[in-house]
């Protein structure tokens, strides 16, 4: 019994067969699961390795300007990933960044958004090859210091700065020369309120008797006032003149005629008790410089005119020391600054007693007598703006020190170094250009760019900069583009209409017109026999459209012909409106005319929503009221899907829709510059060079820049040939702000061999 049981104990298991079986099956599926892992984890690997990067954004129309801090953020997430608290970008989002092959970032630097498009024909390789395109403001130095640190940051600073001193350069040459070279001629004199003999303001003003010619050996004599207020205004209470050697040849208080309001002590140092005892009278200090000055005497000061002006004298030669140490836009150093920065003083310091004439004066003579001896290059190596900038900003570092000495903030290129990758840095005045260079390339890019040749496919991360000839960054060269642009947009935005009945009603034109765009004027054209119109649309298209809508048709019971003005700006207009269509930031987007300006974007989202894969509207607002236009741009994800959407908008518009479509034209860069422009201006007004700027000679350098121009494309073509597949490539158009106009910057990005479909958003 007890044999059976245990015969039934064992036998139990095996009735059940799959209690019997199920151990060894489970054994089975996990070692055909450990086969599987293995064969996905190396299809996982081939697959990784075809999986491509590429960009897609979402931004639209005005949302496309971004900041340079939201640019180092995308660059630092591209480089380093997730880590160091790095994160993906919402403007421009990359996919695959792990795939990315390595990051190349090229800078030409002072070159911005009115270059790009000002040689829009020049920039043909950069303009067909990268279609992710972003407006910048002028460069930013704390840009380029978080990519390559503080060194990186003085080395540009340095290199920027030289070039702004170019106004001594541009005035004086680089060559030293006599102290004759830098008086003031008598038209700067009268440009500066010098006194002038023939002034009748000045009539009762006394000469200086110093009539003789001056010659590069006349003697130079330091002068500086000091004034006080009185019902009159400014009058005389001390005066200091010193000889060429420093030595004070008189410091006299004056007693002035009328009674003092206000001593203006913390800058003249005089006060009531001070005077009390004064009789010296202007008249006596008249008298004692006419018998003092030699007839060939040259005055030297600070802002020489006011104290002229106090003295109430007229002479003819003098060197003012803050138009010598010339600046841009005619701002001046303070006498204060120069003292320092040059001659290595500390002079007016602020201990309540004022100014001491004597020193002033001293200084004053010392400044220009160092200029006369060391010559303009030797000055503009001061790099006296860099100085006037450290100096201002040396509060602001102190405190961020402070605050951040236990943890100081790593550039880019360390943080890429301390992880092991390979950086490449080039360009900067720290570079030593080819010998051998013997074409229109500056030397110092040429060199630059055949190293980058050599280098750059080897390294993760790379920084290429280029730098245009200092000729070529001038603010009237900028004037004259920007003049030249505008002129040429504004007859791009311009058609003739005509000939129309004597009867016809303007204002029933305009309506007519207006369907194809927003109208900025209209007037008739009053010159020709028979009644024409000249109509200046707000963007391209419109005017594009209106041409090829109403040119050949009767309108308001005329044949009537539709054209541009015929002008040297427009001779290649045929041209750059084909290139602007195949613009590959423009592939995709479809300008729509005659909207309701009152509809919500609700609404208008609904009225188009026949449209098929309609990614995003962009409906401009008038920048003064905030008001909506009758037309906007449509964004579809590919060229065939807006194609298709324009086929559609004019199928509607053949059965009696008022909507108007076409391919765009305006890039969001060009159409942003076209907004500013005409913000406070219907007729695009543009700073003008100085008079002095010949046509001649802007021609010839806008040659030379545009041959620059296709140069620097001509070598981001060969260095982008030479970028592995599947790396991001940024250019960077940085502009400027140290011109007369601040130039805003342009950002490409593209990566090497991404597929464009990928990249639509």
């Amino acid at each position: 019994m007890a044999t059976e049981t245990r015969a039934i104990k064992n036998k139990r298991p095996r009735e059940d067969n799959k209690k019997v079986e199920e151990p060894q099956k489970i054994k089975k599926k996990r070692k055909v699961a450990e086969n599987d892992v293995c064969q996905h984890q190396k299809k996982a690997k081939i697959l990784s390795k075809e999986k491509k990067p590429h960009l897609s954004t979402a931004v639209f129309g005005k949302d496309c300007k971004i900041s340079y801090d939201q640019l180092y953020q995308f660059l630092k997430y591209s480089t380093l990933g997730k880590h160091h608290c790095a994160s993906q970008s919402s403007w421009c989002h990359i996919h695959h960044q792990r795939c990315l092959a390595g990051v190349a970032v090229a800078v030409l630097r002072d070159v911005g958004q009115l270059h790009f498009y000002r040689f829009y024909m020049q920039f043909r390789y950069l303009r067909k090859t990268f279609r992710q395109r972003f407006s910048l403001p002028p460069v930013s130095g704390d840009f380029m210091e978080k990519l390559c640190g503080a060194g990186a940051k003085i080395r540009q600073r340095v290199d920027k700065q030289a070039r702004a001193k170019e106004p001594i350069i541009q005035k004086y040459g680089e060559k030293r020369h006599g102290l004759t070279s830098y008086l003031l001629t008598p038209k700067e004199m009268c440009l500066h309120d010098y006194p002038q003999a023939d002034d009748d303001s000045c009539s009762h003003f006394v000469h200086t008797g110093c009539n003789s010619p001056a010659t590069d050996s006349s003697p130079l004599f330091g002068l500086d006032c000091e004034m006080c207020l009185t019902s009159k205004g400014s009058e005389l209470t001390r005066i200091s003149v010193v000889d060429a050697s420093g030595r004070c040849i008189m410091n006299e208080l004056v007693k002035p005629k009328l009674p003092i309001s206000d001593y203006l002590t913390s800058y003249s140092g005089i006060t009531k008790e001070l005077l009390l005892p004064v009789t010296t009278t202007l008249a006596d200090i008249q008298g004692r410089l006419k018998r003092l000055l030699p007839a060939d005497a040259v005055l030297v000061g600070h802002s020489l005119n006011f104290d002229l002006r106090a003295l109430e004298m007229v002479h003819p030669r003098v060197i003012d020391t803050s138009l010598l140490f010339a600046r841009k836009d005619g701002k001046r150093f303070k006498l204060k600054f120069l003292a320092e920065a040059v001659l290595g003083k500390k002079i007016q310091q602020e201990d309540g007693q004022g100014h001491d004439p004597t020193e002033d004066a001293r200084c004053a003579l010392e400044l220009a007598q160092y200029f006369i001896g060391q010559g303009p290059k030797k000055v503009a190596e001061l790099n006296l703006e860099i100085k006037l900038l450290e100096q201002r900003n040396a509060p602001k570092q102190k405190n961020r020190v402070q605050k951040h000495v236990q943890n100081p903030t790593q550039c880019l290129l360390d943080i890429l170094h301390s992880m092991g990758q390979k950086t490449l840095l080039l360009g900067g005045p720290h570079e030593a250009p080819s010998s051998n260079c013997q074409n229109h390339l500056d030397p110092l890019n040429k060199h630059i760019f055949q190293r980058a040749l050599d280098k750059i496919p080897r390294a993760s991360f790379s920084l290429i900069q280029f730098d245009l000839d200092s000729k070529l960054v001038t603010s009237d060269l900028t004037a004259e583009m920007c003049s030249k642009m505008r002129a040429k947009l504004v007859d791009l935005l311009t058609v003739y209409a005509g000939p129309f009945g004597q009867d016809v009603c303007l204002k029933s034109l305009k309506r007519t017109f207006k369907k194809y765009g927003h109208v900025q004027s209209i007037r008739f054209i009053t010159e020709t026999a028979e009644p024409h119109i000249c109509t200046q649309y707000e963007v391209l298209e419109a005017a594009q459209l209106a041409m090829g809508s109403l040119n050949g048709t009767v309108v308001e019971g005329s044949l009537i012909k539709v054209q541009r003005p015929v002008t040297e700006l427009t001779l290649d207009c045929e041209g750059l409106v084909k290139e602007l269509e195949s613009d590959p930031e423009n592939e995709g987007v479809v300008y729509l005319a005659g909207l309701r300006k009152m509809e919500k974007e609700t609404d208008l989202q609904e009225k188009l929503s026949y449209l098929t894969d309609l990614s995003s509207v962009f409906q401009p607002r008038d920048p003064s009221t905030g008001k909506k236009r009758n037309y906007c741009f449509l964004k579809f994800p590919t060229a065939r899907s807006a194609t298709s959407a324009l086929k559609t908008i004019e199928e509607q518009a053949a059965r009696g829709s008022r909507l108007r479509g076409r391919r765009a034209l305006t890039p969001t860069g060009l159409q942003q510059w076209i907004s500013r422009g005409t913000q406070n201006d219907s007729k695009l007004a543009a700073p003008r060079p100085h008079p002095d700027f010949s046509v001649k000679q802007c021609s010839a350098l806008e040659q030379d820049l545009k041959k620059a121009i296709k140069a620097l494309d001509h070598q981001i073509e060969e260095l982008y040939q030479r970028l592995p597949d599947h790396t991001l490539c940024v250019i960077l158009l940085p502009g400027t702000d140290r011109l007369s106009e601040p130039l805003p910057g342009l950002s490409l990005l593209g990566i090497k061999g991404e597929d464009t479909a990928c990249s639509s958003s």
